[in-house]
């Protein structure tokens, strides 16, 4: 999942727009994770589904920084939940 460029602008609708996009987004490949990650682990796939999380976390932890830098605290907040479902997900796959 890529993020879509950061707005320029800081008018408050712009950056709710994006951030909106980008939660939303963020939630549904989390989702698509958390579904697929008993497959995966059945099938012996765990490499593969560590790696699927930490492209998670890296694309959460960068768009939630963004989200404190333009001081969009719930944004922050909600992805900030996002990455510690996805780091107890991790958590639970086998190395």
């Amino acid at each position: 999942m890529t993020p879509a460029k950061p707005p320029e602008s800081n008018d408050p609708r712009v950056l709710f727009e994006y951030f909106s996009n980008e939660y939303a987004q963020a939630l549904q490949a989390f989702t698509a994770i958390e579904n697929q990650a008993a497959t995966l682990l059945l099938m012996g796939y765990n490499d593969d589904l560590r790696g699927f999380i930490d492209q998670f976390l890296e694309m959460a932890t960068r768009i939630r920084a963004l989200a404190l830098e333009k001081n969009e605290i719930n944004f922050a907040d909600w992805f900030e939940e996002l990455i510690a479902k996805a780091e107890k997900l991790k958590g639970g796959v086998a190395k």
